[in-house]
């Protein structure tokens, strides 16, 4: 097995996403958002070589034609490997790989992926625990992907918790009960 490989934060990542973005839309002109998602999307915090990216198809009929597209342009296709209604592709390319993920909009895996990676952006000291934990597991788990992934659920289940708890107070009125 290969080690599992973190690496430093690299500030040249928002534009090397916005690049890859642009590629993909020019592809799949049937998309509603594109996001970058993962540890390459929060500044100062290190992760794979590899980013995350979530394409949310305006409705489910394009999945046939943007998958063609993707597979003309040298994505591997993986199906629906979470049984999430999230279509996985990959594509190896230099510096750093791409991991594209297409679903439709409301899709409760992506919208997840936005709160932790928006929490982790406005709470750096909960970036930063997560990359101490990321580098911890990697090292312990010794190439071992089905080992990794698995051992970052407690700290995402406990992101996402804080974070739902954040956004529902903030979107509570300032008048509280008292708004007419």
């Amino acid at each position: 097995m290969c080690a599992i490989r973190i690496v430093d934060y690299d500030p040249a990542w928002p534009d090397l996403f916005r690049r890859r973005s642009e590629a993909i839309v020019a592809l799949c002109d049937h998309l509603a958002d594109i996001q970058h998602i993962g540890s390459t999307a929060v500044p100062g915090l290190c992760a794979k070589p590899k980013f995350d990216i979530d394409a949310v198809l305006f409705t489910h009929d394009k999945r046939q034609i943007v998958t063609e597209r993707l597979k003309q342009d040298g994505y591997a296709f993986h199906g629906d490997p979470y049984g999430d209604d999230r279509w996985t592709f990959t594509k190896d390319e230099a510096f750093c790989g791409t991991r594209l993920y297409l679903c439709l909009p409301g899709n409760s895996a992506h919208t997840d992926r936005l709160l932790f990676r928006d929490y982790l952006r406005s709470h750096p000291e909960a970036a930063e625990r997560y990359g101490i934990l990321k580098r911890k597991l990697a090292s312990d788990a010794n190439g071992d992907w089905e080992r990794y992934t698995p051992l970052k659920s407690d700290f995402v289940t406990e992101i996402l918790r804080h974070a739902a708890i954040e956004r529902k107070k903030s979107s509570k009125s300032p008048c509280g009960d008292f708004c007419l």
